[in-house]
């Protein structure tokens, strides 16, 4: 853990459903425990030079026992159906890389994924009975997918998918808008709440 003496609640327990919320989760919470690097890279530590004074000795010991730590908490938050399929990994990058294949499949399907799911944005309207908030939520919902698939998505993108999917009844509200914002740095959330 971290020293500032902060412990991260664990995330729920992943039963093989909302994949991409349990890693979000997961992630942040062992970036908190300082077991993200050692995760993502599966790095073995440096090994010891000769004669090591008890500094290197420990320092040594703890990042040896981190590859352990970010295992077991993997492992310890998955159900026991999904700890079937990762019992046989060693290391916790293998465990994690097993898992993010198994629930988002190999890197062509998650391609095929990230183009429906542009395809879905593309064709999103904001409908004349939904607020614009609701609108809004759906296009983030959308997009979060696919920044969660890694590809890269700028907010300047969905502002703009925003005024150009209005009803017609907000062409005066946008109008006054252009007047007295600059609509090119305008975030989301000033958007939403302007109009």
């Amino acid at each position: 853990m971290a020293s500032s003496g902060f412990s991260a609640p664990l995330p729920s327990v992943f039963t093989g459903e909302n994949y991409d919320f349990w890693v979000a989760k997961k992630k942040a919470y062992l970036k908190a425990c300082d077991l993200w690097e050692i995760t993502e890279t599966g790095s073995e530590p440096l090994t010891l030079k000769a004669n090591p004074t008890i500094a290197q000795l420990k320092q040594h010991s703890e990042e040896v026992s981190k590859k352990f730590k970010a295992l077991s908490c993997i492992q310890s938050i998955v159900s026991d159906a999904i700890f079937t399929r990762i019992i046989t990994c060693e290391i916790a990058k293998e465990t994690w890389d097993s898992l993010e294949e198994e629930s988002r499949g190999n890197a062509r399907t998650q391609q095929m994924q990230v183009l429906n799911l542009r395809r879905e944005y593309e064709t999103l309207k904001m409908k004349d009975s939904k607020s614009i908030k609701e609108y809004a939520y759906r296009l983030l919902k959308v997009v979060n997918q696919i920044r969660l698939l890694g590809d890269d998505f700028p907010d300047r993108r969905i502002v703009e998918k925003v005024l150009i999917s209005l009803p017609k009844k907000f062409k005066a509200k946008i109008s006054s808008l252009k007047d007295s914002r600059d609509l090119s740095t305008i975030t989301l959330s000033e958007l939403v709440n302007a109009l």
